[in-house]
């Protein structure tokens, strides 16, 4: 009975010092969802910090160029970033059929990121396919008014079956819209840039743009439905 005693006083010891040794996650995990046109999107994701390696994690001298996925970026940390989609739903140009992807942002240009829709799931976040794409969609840039500590993402139901996904990290921020919303960002940007809008200003954009008016997208989506 004494020896059962000493080796359980050892191990709840041996757990103490564990416990206070790991700490809180370095990148948690974290999620991203909303309800767009009556269909659940939902991301997973793990979200690094900044940790005063602001202006050293885009380039290729930086913390990401370090990847063996670069100029691909895992657009997160850890496991793969995870896209749910509980129905067919468009992203940008691409048909995203009703599932689960990975994302990934490609960066070869740190101010004009591109977001990488990828058919492979499960995997380590540096570990890439890139036979494995569904698509890619061009995101419209903007830079945040202060720095963003915690990589962030956003999914917002903008109303009429549209939706937005907005990434943040740093001083960067990627915006996912139709060409239309696009141009309306595009202008309030150089607005605010020459002085005609202030940060305190408020101003609303219209996203009038639908995945489905594009014929690139219509066409892509009837051969999934084996109709081209």
């Amino acid at each position: 009975m004494k020896h059962v005693l000493v080796c359980t006083g050892l191990l709840i010891v041996a757990a103490a010092l564990s416990a206070q040794q790991q700490g809180p996650p370095k990148s948690p995990s974290a999620t991203a969802s909303a309800t767009i046109g009556g269909k659940a999107v939902t991301i997973t994701y793990s979200s690094p910090r900044v940790n005063g390696r602001g202006g050293h994690l885009f380039t290729k001298d930086g913390q990401i160029g370090k990847d063996p996925t670069y100029p691909v970026w895992r657009a997160g940390a850890n496991s793969a970033t995870a896209l749910h989609a509980d129905g067919d739903i468009n992203i940008g140009s691409v048909a995203v059929p009703k599932g689960d992807y990975t994302l990934y942002v490609d960066i070869s240009d740190p101010d004009n990121w591109v977001l990488v829709i990828n058919k492979q799931t499960g995997q380590w976040g540096t570990k890439y396919d890139k036979s494995m794409d569904l698509g890619r969609a061009k995101m419209t840039m903007a830079a945040p008014g202060a720095l963003v500590e915690n990589l962030k993402y956003t999914l917002t139901d903008n109303g009429g079956g549209k939706g937005s996904l907005s990434l943040d990290w740093a001083r960067h921020e990627g915006v996912l819209l139709s060409p239309e919303g696009a141009a309306a960002t595009a202008a309030y940007d150089h607005l605010l840039a020459t002085g005609f809008l202030t940060p305190n200003d408020r101003v609303v954009l219209f996203n009038t743009g639908s995945g489905n008016k594009y014929t690139d997208v219509i066409s892509e989506r009837l051969k999934q439905e084996g109709a081209l």
